[in-house]
């Protein structure tokens, strides 16, 4: 080795591992090194429309909930700024996600430690040296495969956009546009400049475009189709007590779960995030509501419990889909000039990355990597470094895996495993509900016993 190894490699900078940089980087002693394929940090680039959001509170930055102190703080970049009173005036307690990507970026320019434009090939365990190799390349004339050594890693790759079966042979070919969400802003011109548009998924996505689009269009000309899976267009549970699945707390309690209860509560949970903004239906129908002032009804058809068949191209301005609705049973055929994918993410395939390693990969009946409670993949004995994971812990670790709001707290655990010391204190508790009873608790309440009487006094 030409040069000591790191005591963590991170593969992948999105807002997660930007998370446990920032973190690690207040760390004296640790050392660490993050790389990314692309040449900046980005996050949903397509999706950083005017005025949309942030799901969660400031407070849930990379930082805060973990270490309020830290310099990487969401507050310390308006501070830097000179943004810090306009904030304070503007009372905002959910930011717009085009704000939060700057102060990503922010961080992101400022760590040492982050590589931007290294693609990472491959891992592989090196027995002899009790290390993991990583090689990357970094494109260029000289773009020649360079190798680092590492105690430890951290995966966070992130997801990748998810297009149903029936419309991958339409997406990217010419004609009539058949686009994810991801790249809708890039579209956007293109798209409203279609007769007719068609939106596929029924979650925050699809109802942030289907909303851009209608701001878009001519009143009574709008001629926009809005379809998807779920049952109704619903609201995203957004209770306080609801949120507490969203918690520390819950997610040990999921984690301790069996598999096959893990796997079922999963889907039922869909509500607390593949479901809409309440702010975001409210905006919906204003607008609808809106266009109706002079008696007519807006040219908008909005129907939910709907599954795409098949997908065809009706010559090379047209697409026709062929759809499903899933209680009535029923089918039909919705011709379009252009449709826009809002059916989401799902884990960035990790097998091609993690060859080296799979006959020292343990995983579950599903085929699934187990992930422990530590965040890091179950590699057997024979590997003694940990390799740990962002969000690909879905099935092992509940809803709140995607969460930014729990972003610093998985960093900090993943940290103080990782060192071997409580380099950021937990919290012991983070919920006021209770996720479970302890095992020791009788599951059957004891025998009823007669009440006792006491004698009243004085003859009352």
């Amino acid at each position: 080795m030409n040069t000591p190894p790191h005591d963590l490699v991170g593969i992948g900078i999105g807002p997660f591992n930007l998370s446990l940089a920032a973190l690690a980087d207040s760390l004296p002693g640790l050392d660490t090194a993050f790389y990314d394929q692309n040449p900046r940090f980005t996050w949903h680039p397509g999706l950083l429309l005017d005025d949309v959001t942030v799901q969660v509170p400031f407070l849930a930055d990379l930082v805060t909930l973990a270490d309020p102190t830290s310099p990487w703080t969401f507050l310390n970049h308006l501070r830097a700024r000179e943004r810090l009173y306009p904030f304070y005036f503007a009372e905002r307690f959910h930011i717009r996600r085009t704000e939060y990507d700057a102060y990503c970026r922010w961080v992101a320019d400022h760590l040492p430690a982050l590589h931007f434009g290294h693609r990472v090939d491959t891992v592989r365990w090196d027995p002899e040296h009790a290390l993991f190799q990583v090689d990357f390349t970094r494109p260029g004339p000289e773009g020649r495969t360079r190798r680092v050594h590492a105690r430890h890693l951290v995966l966070g790759v992130g997801t990748e956009p998810w297009v149903p079966e029936p419309l991958r042979p339409l997406t990217g070919a010419p004609g009539a546009p058949v686009i994810h969400a991801d790249d809708y802003l890039t579209h956007r011109d293109r798209l409203l400049a279609a007769g007719h548009i068609t939106v596929v998924g029924t979650g925050q996505s699809g109802a942030e475009v289907f909303l851009d689009l209608l701001r878009h269009r001519p009143t009574g000309r709008e001629r926009l189709h809005w379809t998807g899976r779920t049952r109704a267009f619903a609201p995203m549970e957004y209770s306080r007590l609801g949120l507490e699945q969203f918690t520390p707390d819950h997610t040990r309690y999921f984690h301790a779960l069996p598999e096959t209860v893990r796997d079922r509560l999963v889907p039922a949970q869909w509500q607390l995030h593949k479901a809409i903004d309440a702010g975001t239906i409210d905006a919906i129908h204003d607008e609808l509501y809106r266009r109706t002032l002079h008696g007519d009804w807006p040219d908008t058809v909005l129907t939910p419990a709907v599954r795409i068949r098949a997908a065809a191209r009706l010559g090379p301005d047209r697409v026709e889909l062929h759809l499903e609705h899933t209680q009535q049973g029923t089918r039909s055929r919705l011709t379009t000039d252009a449709v826009v994918l809002a059916t989401g993410h799902r884990p960035r395939p990790l097998d091609h990355l993690l060859a080296p390693l799979d006959p020292h990969l343990r995983r579950d009946r599903a085929g699934r990597p187990r992930v422990d409670a530590h965040f890091r993949l179950d590699l057997g004995p024979a590997v003694t470094g940990g390799v740990y994971v962002q969000n690909a812990e879905l099935h092992t670790h509940g809803v709140g895996t995607p969460d930014l709001g729990l972003a610093a707290w998985r960093s900090a655990a993943i940290l103080n495993h990782l060192t071997g010391r409580p380099a950021y204190p937990e919290p012991a508790r983070t919920a006021f509900t209770t996720f479970g009873l302890p095992p020791d608790t009788p599951q059957v309440p004891p025998a009823r016993q007669a009440a006792r009487l006491t004698p009243q006094a004085d003859g009352t």
